[in-house]
């Protein structure tokens, strides 16, 4: 799904016609503040899953 210029620039308009110009930057901190908490989440879940699979190789390794 590719959104072009005119589309991305339509839904601006429509999300400005409902929030209104006052509230667009505070809508634009919180999704930059909610998307930054959600990276860092799937940045530990990637670094927990890592570790497991770690452990699970030495452990098999030393059974060997």
């Amino acid at each position: 799904m590719n959104l072009g210029f005119q589309e991305i620039l339509l839904i601006f308009l429509i999300i400005l016609l409902l929030f209104g110009a006052k509230k667009l930057p505070e809508l634009a901190r919180g999704m930059g503040h909610a998307l930054r908490e959600f990276r860092k989440a799937v940045r530990e879940v990637e670094d927990t899953v890592k570790d497991v699979k770690e452990e699970t190789e030495k452990k098999e390794s030393n059974k060997t």
